[in-house]
């Protein structure tokens, strides 16, 4: 019986150490430092992280509702889930639209690893928020669920391109992440997961069925073409891509709930 409480408490801990872990990476959300942190498995985890960041959201969302007109609170959710991120995922698919646009196919990965963004990067981005504002202030119900069917279906589409296809990059900020998922069976149960809770609600009265089935199918849908387009131009991933296929979900995802709000 001790034995199996302590294998708890130490499976527990190191639980907490690889959520603080995937905090840290991928938002910046402040931590005490004596906290335990653990990066080597974040990329089983980030869809949690998703539905925190979504759950933020939604609850600044709910807030600004009681004095802040709909357009404008739309803006200042969206920036501020920028800023969350430290715009990590968005500098992600800037530096992928620079590689993109580059006809030298040797050269792509160099141009994605420079600091400087070009035309496309920045024209990409502008397009990224303008979407997202839009189309999350043409949603009037169900914006809760809207924030946080977006952020969480967003990062399980990183996950998907991260075990489907191979990493391009013989060391960065990526390849221990592909050493973490290095199938696409390591991202099946999250997107079960996320089907499940979202049916669950639609279910239970919480949102509309038609909802629940856009964010599931254009999550799902996105995530698989986008990831494979992106491996299909540059034979495979990095971290760079990695973030716009988050960037390109979250978009996809509010754009389809607004079809049908």
């Amino acid at each position: 019986m001790g034995q199996w409480i302590r294998a708890c408490v130490r499976t527990g801990q190191q639980q907490w150490a690889l959520l603080n872990g995937a905090m840290l990476f991928y938002t910046c959300f402040p931590l005490p430092r004596r906290w335990p942190v653990d990066f080597g498995h974040i990329a089983r985890i980030v869809p949690f992280v998703g539905l925190v960041l979504g759950g933020w959201l939604a609850g600044l969302d709910a807030l600004f509702s009681l004095a802040v007109p709909l357009s404008l609170r739309s803006a200042v959710v969206v920036l501020v889930g920028l800023w969350l991120t430290g715009g990590l995922h968005l500098d992600g698919a800037m530096d992928t639209a620079d590689g993109l646009a580059v006809q030298d196919s040797q050269r792509r990965l160099e141009v994605m690893a420079d600091s400087c963004s070009g035309a496309f990067g920045v024209m990409v981005a502008i397009a990224i928020l303008l979407l997202k504002i839009l189309a999350l202030a043409t949603i009037t119900q169900g914006r809760w669920f809207a924030l946080l069917a977006a952020a969480a279906w967003g990062r399980w589409g990183q996950q998907w391109a991260i075990g489907c296809y191979p990493y391009l990059k013989p060391t960065g900020k990526g390849a221990f992440h592909k050493q973490a998922m290095p199938s696409f069976w390591y991202a099946l149960p999250w997107s079960i997961g996320l089907s499940g809770l979202t049916m669950l609600a639609a279910a239970g009265g919480w949102l509309p069925w038609s909802m629940s089935v856009a964010a599931t199918a254009m999550g799902i849908s996105s995530a698989v073409v986008i990831s494979g387009w992106l491996n299909h131009r540059l034979g495979g991933h990095t971290g760079d891509t990695y973030g716009a296929v988050v960037e390109w979900v979250e978009v996809a995802v509010l754009v389809g709930l607004a079809c049908v709000s």
